[in-house]
């Protein structure tokens, strides 16, 4: 098996993008779901993860300093761990055994780009936090409320209307960002051995190149992340993994094939 350590190794080559109907999300969601039945036991166990690191920030929600950390801390974790998942799809295109110990082979095949883009992943969770915080300070004052009385108490509700919208609003628009960034990233770094750098720009164009696509599939990770969080997170035991899985397809549907490839 290839197993690439460093980004000067992989490639910085640009990468073809394709356009797709405005629902072919859908059709993504669909495979991925045939993905998950395929290797439903690895695929739970991601789930499992991510629902455990779920209910560990819901018992810590009532300090605002703590949920700004969790969201940026999932900005990172949410996209690096579907690396695993995605590399379950692509043994599975390729008709090649999986398991959970085999997809975590994913992690370390270009591990240099992966690395980077963990990095800027970073970077946008810090500036989360830095914002997050600049609000929260606005509303209450320059010394955090102590974790042990906010713990037991709604922190948040001391927020007026106009900073809860901010607060959102900034948040909303690093989501978009990562989304932009993230679209294809992932898989195009594990599959092709891009760089960091060559994966997040092809992920950009593939988005402005199919804006109506990526914002259905934006709607569809919204809905079903809600859906998770309104079963109190039991539901990401599943939407997790599905995601992740059809994340791999909607690579294979915007990034061009290399020439004689698959």
């Amino acid at each position: 098996m290839i197993s690439i350590s460093s980004t000067q190794e992989a490639t910085r080559q640009p990468f073809e993008v394709r356009t797709v109907p405005a629902l072919r999300p859908l059709d993504w969601v669909a495979r991925g779901w045939e993905d998950f039945k395929q290797h439903r036991g690895p695929s739970l166990i991601y789930g499992l993860l991510v629902t455990g690191m779920g209910w560990l920030i819901f018992a810590m929600t009532s300090h605002p300093y703590f949920i700004a950390a969790a969201v940026s801390g999932f900005l990172l974790i949410g996209p690096i761990l579907a690396t695993g998942l995605c590399e379950l799809s692509r043994r599975r295109d390729r008709g090649e055994p999986a398991s959970f110990d085999a997809s975590l082979e994913g992690l370390t095949r270009n591990r240099g780009a992966m690395l980077d883009f963990a990095g800027a992943l970073i970077g946008i969770g810090l500036i989360w936090y830095i914002l997050s915080g600049f609000i929260l300070r606005l509303a209450l004052g320059n010394v955090a409320p102590e974790i042990g009385m906010t713990l037991w108490d709604n922190a948040l509700a001391k927020l007026t209307l106009g900073q809860v919208v901010a607060y959102f609003a900034v948040g909303g628009a690093l989501a978009s960002l990562v989304l932009a960034l993230a679209l294809v990233s992932v898989p195009l770094i594990l599959d092709r051995h891009a760089t960091a750098d060559a994966a997040m720009r092809t992920s950009v164009r593939a988005t402005v190149a199919n804006l109506p696509a990526v914002l259905v599939w934006g709607a569809l990770l919204v809905g079903l992340i809600a859906l998770g969080f309104a079963t109190l997170l039991v539901g990401m035991l599943v939407i997790y993994p599905l995601l992740g899985h059809a994340t791999w397809h909607a690579y294979r549907d915007l990034v061009a094939p290399e020439r004689g490839g698959r």
